[in-house]
């Protein structure tokens, strides 16, 4: 049976610099790396949201890493500068013409390229398309998302039953390493899990199940070596 080891700071800082080296999307040389108690900083500057998310995305892929603080600043190059008015404009139409999304229950704001959007949608999964729709966009600097997901009121217990058997299908770890709490349409995740990629998938079965608004990370990655 794997047993599992704590990776020292220093070997997941040369992990996740090689991971952001690996990610296509990431120019590693403008982009910095402090870990301290497996929390990763990244500091510097990238060219666009989308490079900003990518590079926590890839911190987040390093084994060992339990958290991850994004403090990279987006400079975007002049050819990508646009107005408030002309990102609010393409956020619109972005939102219009995703097939997955209904956009005239989002609502969005602009101020300095930084794009907040409000409103309701049916699932966790909506929220997330319609932030990377918007995110892709040239002159977005970052969004930031306040959607709410309306879901119809579900008992608990079938909440709770219907996350442990999604756990059960997408997770290769034991069920009784994941505690899952219902209160209404709040779910808590309590436990551990080996990594980013299995704690992402935990969220996004309890996120996806039926009456389910909101769901709350109390989980810790420990990899197993």
């Amino acid at each position: 049976m794997a047993h599992i080891l704590t990776k020292s700071d220093e070997l997941i800082q040369r992990d996740v610099e090689r991971e952001l080296k690996w990610d296509t999307r990431v120019d590693e040389a403008d982009v910095g790396v402090i870990v301290e108690h497996r929390i990763v900083k990244l500091i510097g500057t990238v060219a666009s949201a989308v490079e900003r998310q990518a590079a926590l995305n890839a911190a987040l892929r390093v084994a060992g890493v339990h958290d991850v603080v994004n403090e990279l600043e987006v400079k975007l190059p002049a050819s990508a500068v646009r107005t408030d008015d002309h990102i609010a404009e393409a956020v619109r139409h972005a939102l219009t013409w995703d097939v997955y999304l209904d956009e005239d229950r989002i609502q969005s704001t602009v101020a300095n390229g930084w794009v907040t959007l409000q409103g309701e949608v049916a699932s966790r999964e909506q929220a997330n398309d319609a932030a990377a729709a918007v995110r892709r966009l040239i002159g977005v600097r970052g969004v930031i998302s306040e959607l709410r997901v309306q879901q119809p009121a579900v008992p608990p217990a079938e909440i709770k039953r219907a996350i442990e058997e999604a756990l059960e299908r997408r997770t290769a770890r034991e069920l009784d390493r994941i505690k899952v709490e219902v209160h209404g349409g709040e779910v808590t995740l309590r436990g551990t899990v080996n990594s980013w990629a299995e704690k992402r998938d935990a969220l996004g079965a309890a996120g996806h199940a039926l009456g389910v608004h909101t769901v709350h990370d109390e989980l810790r990655i420990e990899p197993a070596f």
